[in-house]
């Protein structure tokens, strides 16, 4: 990989992991879009530890407070930072268990092009309605355990490139009631167990088939990609009150056309 191939899909990872626009899909994409070799699931591990670190740095006080307050639910004292604790975990469920059971099948039938495009413009729409219709009374903090089981499933969704795990969270805990800003905070909250499962299983996989080689590109992507992400985070929260979801609803519509066009 040369360092324009680096640089390119270490700012694609991050700047798609948390906007509701698949950045699976875009990391699809780019390769067949410019007929670059695939990058390799070395550099793939090494984008979303990236991305993962940023989160975890963002989140630090809130996610100090859960760790502590999840513990002490144990021993009986439950507290608003134990229970989204809980929602976190309870939340990550069905996608690691949809994931054992059809990652196979899903990287073998659903990687394609078309795929990709009708998952855009479908989950698209769907953003748009729940940004029109939520009621928005509620933060993350009001969650009950069936508004925590319906975002898990929705969440396994994201296994088909192009759905965006961010994108349909938030879709749903839109629908479910909360505020756009507390959607997309849970959304982030719960992208930290799925991005270390999934890049886990892949670092067990990468380790079984290769040696590691030249580190440098691997270091440079996981920075980029960690600086990229943290910027994404901090002005999607800031901006999401006064810009709403429609600019991501209209980039999704206009790449799956595009994507149509080119495809079919």
């Amino acid at each position: 990989m040369d360092l324009i191939q680096i640089i390119v899909l270490a700012l694609v990872q991050g700047l798609t992991e948390f906007l509701p626009i698949s950045s699976s899909a875009h990391l699809i994409l780019v390769p067949v879009l410019t007929d670059w070799e695939d990058q390799g699931l070395a550099f793939d591990v090494a984008v979303h530890a990236g991305t993962l670190l940023a989160v975890v740095l963002y989140f630090r006080k809130e996610l100090g407070r859960m760790f502590v307050q999840w513990f002490a639910s144990l021993r009986g004292k439950l507290t608003p930072d134990g229970r989204l604790a809980w929602a976190v975990l309870l939340g990550t469920i069905p996608v690691g268990l949809a994931g054992l059971l059809f990652k196979e099948g899903i990287e073998q039938h659903l990687r394609s092009p078309l795929v990709i495009a009708i998952a855009t413009i479908v989950f698209g729409l769907l953003l748009w309605y729940a940004d029109r219709t939520g009621k928005r009374s509620k933060d993350e903090y009001g969650l009950m355990l069936c508004d925590v089981l319906i975002i898990g499933m929705a969440q396994a969704l994201a296994l088909i490139p192009g759905t965006s795990r961010s994108g349909i969270t938030i879709t749903v805990a839109l629908m479910l009631g909360l505020k756009p800003k507390a959607a997309a905070r849970f959304s982030f909250l719960l992208s930290i167990p799925v991005i270390f499962l999934a890049g886990s299983l892949e670092t067990i996989e990468y380790l079984g088939e290769a040696s590691l080689g030249d580190a440098t590109p691997l270091l440079v992507g996981a920075l980029i990609s960690a600086i990229s992400a943290y910027a994404c985070i901090h002005y999607f929260l800031k901006l999401l009150e006064r810009v709403g979801m429609m600019p991501f609803v209209a980039y999704r519509l206009v790449l799956g056309v595009i994507l149509l066009f080119l495809f079919i």
